[in-house]
């Protein structure tokens, strides 16, 4: 397990100060998938750097396994060598000079006491067995394919068995199939060793199809922890909302306030029904937290669930009449710009949808997909 406490940590450089994390907590269970996902500069990476021992924090307490490896009110420092992780880093910082088996086998020559030469191979050899590195034992790392280098970065984090795998955007390299593929095989892996990992990523698929728990940062501080699906579906605030995939966003005034029925948006349970006004018309939506007749909000709508609907239809509903801008074809959909009232609204179709710049259409807004948050 992962248990972070109150970390604060500054950059000092020319007189001018950085902070780079504000305070931040987690707590992050054994065995569990855990992404700190955010735009570069967010503080992702430094917060992992923290629990690996190459940043020294001002503030906070971090506890990896049942061991703090650092507590800046008891004065307590693990170095690096003995907080007993392994770490993939975002180059993979595989070693050119050696071959395959001397990059995984030399944590395991670092130990003290070092295990005999035959515990040493049998376990480099399992684990590159364990990442699909069967029989290469003895190639030179550089005559590697980008992806058996990121195999061999995991291998080499994995040997010594760590208590916790830290993984700072160790797919960021690899061309965009390949990434595809091994998300699946680093998250199997992880799964498979029931292994406590922390990812950090700027990429929101990676976050959205790797983790079990997620922390969405933005300027050093968690703007929203939860299930990808949780995140996805029911965004704290606009920049959550904006950075976890694409989103339209209305400016609205909050004009009625209803008791969501039972069952209608399970994501989040304190959810009411609203009426909200804005410049394309007063829609109906959900809305979270705490909020009050008048206040100003935003309404939020995935451009997947816009809908079109037919001429005429849905009148006094949540349908509002635009004009086709922009259609690009994605191959498994279209991805329209629609200029509704003066608003540029995205929305994605089917790609067998007829549909060309200067089109006249009818767009719907589902109730149940669009959410009002506090501006």
């Amino acid at each position: 397990m992962i248990i972070i406490n109150n970390l604060s940590m500054t950059y000092r450089s020319s007189g001018a100060e950085h902070h780079a994390v504000r305070g931040i907590s987690l707590d992050i269970p054994q065995a569990q998938f855990y992404t700190l996902l955010g735009p570069s500069g967010c503080g992702k990476t430094t917060t992992l750097r923290c629990v690996a021992g190459l940043e020294r924090p001002e503030e906070g307490e971090i506890i990896v396994g049942d061991t703090t490896v650092f507590s800046s009110e008891k004065k307590i420092w693990v170095p690096p060598n003995e907080r007993k992780i392994g770490m993939v880093f975002q180059s993979y910082a595989i070693w050119p000079h050696m071959s395959v088996f001397e990059n995984v086998s030399f944590p395991m020559l670092q130990k003290r006491p070092r295990p005999p030469r035959d515990e040493i191979r049998e376990k480099v050899l399992a684990t590159l067995s364990l990442v699909k590195l069967d029989g290469l034992q003895d190639r030179p790392a550089p005559f590697l394919s980008g992806g058996q280098q990121q195999r061999l970065a995991l291998a080499r984090a994995l040997v010594a068995e760590p208590k916790v795998l830290l993984l700072d955007e160790p797919l960021s390299n690899l061309d965009a199939k390949l990434r595809d593929e091994m998300r699946f095989e680093v998250a199997d892996l992880a799964d498979r060793l029931k292994v406590t990992t922390l990812f950090v990523t700027h990429e929101q698929v990676e976050a959205l199809t790797m983790s079990d728990m997620m922390a969405v940062m933005n300027e050093g501080i968690i703007e929203q922890e939860g299930t990808p699906t949780n995140i996805y579906n029911a965004p704290h605030g606009s920049f959550v909302a904006n950075f976890i995939g694409k989103t339209n966003l209305l400016e609205g005034r909050l004009v009625e306030l209803n008791e969501a029925l039972e069952g209608e948006h399970p994501a989040n349970s304190d959810v009411q029904n609203a009426r909200v006004e804005t410049p394309i018309g007063v829609l109906t939506c959900h809305v979270s937290g705490t909020t009050s007749i008048g206040d100003a909000v935003k309404v939020a709508v995935r451009p997947e669930n816009v809908t079109l609907a037919a001429p005429g239809s849905g009148s006094d509903g949540n349908t509002v009449d635009g004009k086709v801008e922009a259609v690009v074809f994605l191959g498994n959909i279209l991805d329209c710009e629609v200029d509704v009232n003066g608003n540029a609204f995205h929305v994605q179709l089917h790609p067998s949808t007829r549909l060309a710049v200067g089109n006249q259409i009818r767009l719907e807004l589902p109730a149940r997909h669009l959410l009002a948050m506090r501006s």
